[in-house]
């Protein structure tokens, strides 16, 4: 609501509050506005042709068949995902940059290629960072729970009528998946308006702006267009609104319930095919973790980040320089801190609120749901934005600006979206006599959520405990104006090393922030395969 206010608000920051249409005439005739705003479009529509099928197959292979070492490839996908995009990003300017890639330095020497060179700063270069960062782990890691909790009757059904496995997938289990599939879909095309990080480091450098990087430019002019930056991001509301009565029309037209007292987990023996699908996973895991990571360990030890051709390559230099640095242990404490109460926190109250919105018959209901969409639309300067105009608007929050209590408050609130749509989208697939059995036979709603709910839940539950955790620990723009020195957390150190020209020194607070968050989904994940539902 504030930034819808203070998008009519024509005023310079710190004078009195005058309102008209002023910012958004010269907003939307700026120039170059609706080159980036096509522009996004281009890159999430080309991307989720691209990346949308390959996570579904990626998910139902891991889910519901027998390739060996499925729960290990899962995790493997969790790296993926937990990975900062700032890291992948800088691991593949190392390996694609035109003049100073080391794979573009090997196909130089390599004969018959024709120079064969890869631009990593282009439109394909932007695309192929953005598939190999999240575009298919993201996905993976959402949909795997909820193919795992499809009961296996109906693909027997299936069987038994004729199809093989690949007609199943297509005609039953991605059809019965509609309401994960929608949210996932949804979720991953407005983000591609608030992405920011990718865009800045790969398309600025030839004068290729998106939304984001454009609202960005505005904010950050000289004086500020604060005003202008808030219409801009007003502007994405229309699309959603267009996107939640689609979805509740898609998730109203059938029943979608796949987990009742009758549920029977099991997997699909693939044959012939399983090894092969087991060599197409593996090689996907490659190419996502195995090669940004070693990018990134090995350019924290270069004497300048992607020169290869130096007298010197290799130094510790910047190691000794960062691990005597006060900085970096105190954004290290800050960001355990409020990382680890979102993660603890955050999953309980988005569990209630996304019961409520499916369980109960509360007037507001589609209110509260539309509130819930709300955030994933407003990019992350402009929520930081306006988190900033809440606290220092608010009186009793006042006095905690710059204080960790405050930005765990906002680490908690974000991704208030993602949390309760895959809950919901959970909850759906839960039936509604197993709660009914339970208080049948004596037990409260608290009693019957830990004793009933909970257990069928607690994957999913922890999967948004380390979503949680890894959004807090990577976040920027969302609370950048809200720390200060002493309470920055590593990804804002990181970003003020970046900014100062320190990429090889950026890169060693990054394998920190990396570090952290496998740390975190290793032990989560190792927890959560020894409980829940599990096929035999």
């Amino acid at each position: 609501v504030l930034i819808l206010i203070n998008s009519f608000n024509v005023a310079t920051i710190a004078e009195p509050p005058v309102y008209g249409l002023k910012a958004w005439r010269e907003a939307f005739s700026e120039r170059g506005i609706w080159l980036s705003l096509w522009n996004s479009v281009k890159i999430g529509i080309v991307l989720q042709l691209i990346a949308f099928p390959l996570g579904i197959f990626t998910a139902w292979l891991l889910a519901r068949t027998n390739i060996p070492f499925a729960y290990n490839f899962e995790f493997f996908f969790w790296v993926s995902f937990v990975l900062p995009n700032l890291a992948t990003t800088f691991g593949w300017i190392l390996l694609l940059d035109p003049n100073t890639g080391l794979i573009n330095s090997w196909l130089k020497q390599l004969p018959l290629l024709n120079n064969l060179n890869f631009n990593i700063y282009s439109f394909w270069g932007i695309i192929w960072a953005h598939v190999v960062a999240n575009g298919i782990s993201t996905k993976v890691m959402l949909l795997t729970p909820a193919f795992r909790r499809m009961d296996a009757a109906m693909e027997e059904a299936s069987r038994m009528s004729g199809a093989n496995v690949f007609i199943t997938m297509l005609r039953i289990t991605v059809p019965v998946m509609t309401p994960v599939l929608v949210v996932v879909f949804l979720l991953s095309v407005i983000r591609i308006f608030s992405s920011f990080e990718t865009e800045l480091l790969l398309g600025i450098p030839w004068g290729f702006y998106v939304y984001s990087t454009k609202i960005v430019d505005l904010a950050r002019q000289e004086p500020p267009l604060v005003s202008h930056a808030a219409a801009l991001g007003s502007i994405i509301l229309l699309f959603l609104a267009a996107f939640i009565p689609l979805q509740r029309k898609l998730i109203a037209r059938r029943q979608f319930t796949t987990v009742t007292s009758q549920f029977k987990p099991k997997v699909i023996d693939l044959g012939v095919w399983k090894y092969r699908a087991t060599a197409f996973v593996a090689v996907m895991v490659f190419v996502l973790d195995v090669v940004p990571v070693l990018s990134v360990v090995g350019g924290s030890f270069m004497v300048r980040f992607g020169f290869f051709n130096l007298p010197r390559t290799w130094t510790l230099e910047y190691w000794q320089m960062a691990m005597t640095d006060s900085r970096l242990l105190l954004a290290f404490k800050n960001t355990l801190i409020i990382a680890g109460s979102a993660a603890l926190i955050a999953p309980i109250i988005f569990s209630l609120v996304a019961y409520v919105l499916v369980r109960t018959r509360f007037p507001g209901r589609n209110i509260l749901d539309s509130i819930c969409w709300l955030p994933s639309a407003v990019p992350g300067v402009l929520s930081g934005l306006g988190l900033l105009w809440m606290f220092l608007g608010t009186p009793f929050f006042r006095p905690l600006y710059g204080t960790l209590f405050l930005l765990m408050i906002a680490s908690i609130l974000g991704g208030v979206t993602l949390s309760t749509q895959i809950l919901k989208a959970n909850f759906i697939q839960l039936g509604n006599e197993l709660e009914e059995a339970s208080r049948m036979s004596g037990a409260g709603f608290w009693r019957t959520y830990a004793k009933v709910v909970l257990p069928l839940m607690v994957q999913t539950m922890i999967l948004i405990a380390v979503l949680k955790f890894m959004f807090a620990a990577q976040q920027t723009s969302s609370i950048i104006l809200l720390a200060t020195s002493e309470s920055r957390t590593l990804s804002l150190l990181a970003l003020d090393q970046v900014a100062s020209g320190g990429r090889e020194v950026a890169s060693i607070t990054v394998i920190f922030i990396m570090s952290l968050t496998l740390g975190v989904a290793l032990v989560a994940r190792s927890f959560g395969l020894k409980v829940g539902m599990r096929a035999e």
